[in-house]
């Protein structure tokens, strides 16, 4: 079996915060996984990207935001801006050519705003329960009169979470968000796009992936909607989906 160049490193993304990430060499378009909220590049989806893009000998990046996984930094410094800064960054070090950026959940919402600042690069988008959005209508329109007063007032609001400790949602990520929505608007993309979403997302409500396959202008846009589909989509079957639209948008050669 042959074996795949791989490189992994941190880069410096100019504040002296260190970026963690990993790239695997091949030929474009380049794969860029986006992880979500909380999460890192170690997922079961990030991994299923690299090994496709490796069994295909296409390139592929899998990076952390700050805060996140391996990288540098303190969460609650960061915001979507920053996160998709920390993206682009390490995007326009590290790869050359045509991409398909790859967003689960708030990494979604990050391709999309990434995309809009390449899009001259963008080759295809696959969102995984993509939230753009998210901060505006789901924390902040969720949030109760006395919390939202309590994140005015201290700055920080701890949330249950279904997935382990709360959630330290920051006004900073709240404010930062409201400046970046795209739900309200046509979304100026016209590459292929992918929308994997569960039925039984109990995070994000799968119609976000109608609104998000309407707002942009592209033609090629299929939704794919999992009915016992979870927020994670991480299955085997939910995985195998994910390679198929990675196939779609890498190998329309047949190659």
């Amino acid at each position: 079996m042959q074996t795949v160049a791989q490189e992994v490193g941190e880069t410096d993304r100019g504040d002296g915060v260190a970026l963690a990430w990993v790239r695997t060499l091949g030929r474009g378009p380049t794969t860029v996984f986006l992880p979500g909220f909380r999460s890192d590049m170690t997922g079961a989806k990030a991994m299923l990207a690299e090994a496709f893009c490796a069994e295909h000998k296409t390139a592929c990046l899998r990076l952390d935001y700050s805060g996140h996984g391996a990288s540098g930094g303190v969460f609650t410094d960061g915001t979507i801006g920053r996160w998709t800064d920390d993206a682009l960054v390490l995007i326009d070090r590290l790869t050359e050519g045509p991409l398909v950026l790859v967003g689960s959940s708030m990494g979604g919402w990050i391709a999309l705003l990434a995309a809009l600042a390449r899009p001259e690069r963008v080759a295809g988008l696959i969102g995984i329960a993509a939230a753009p959005d998210f901060t505006e209508e789901l924390m902040w329109q969720a949030m109760m009169p006395d919390e939202r007063a309590q994140l005015e007032r201290d700055g920080v609001l701890h949330v249950p979470s279904l997935y382990g400790d709360p959630t330290p949602v920051t006004a900073a990520l709240i404010a930062d968000g409201r400046t970046r929505l795209l739900l309200d608007r046509p979304i100026p993309l016209r590459c292929p796009a992918r929308l994997l979403h569960g039925r039984r997302d109990p995070d994000v409500p799968w119609q976000t992936a109608l609104r998000l396959a309407e707002r942009l202008e592209a033609d090629d846009v299929q939704v794919s909607l999992i009915k016992d589909g979870d927020h994670r989509l991480s299955r085997p079957s939910d995985l195998a989906l994910l390679s198929r639209a990675l196939g779609d948008l890498l190998l329309q050669d047949g190659a």
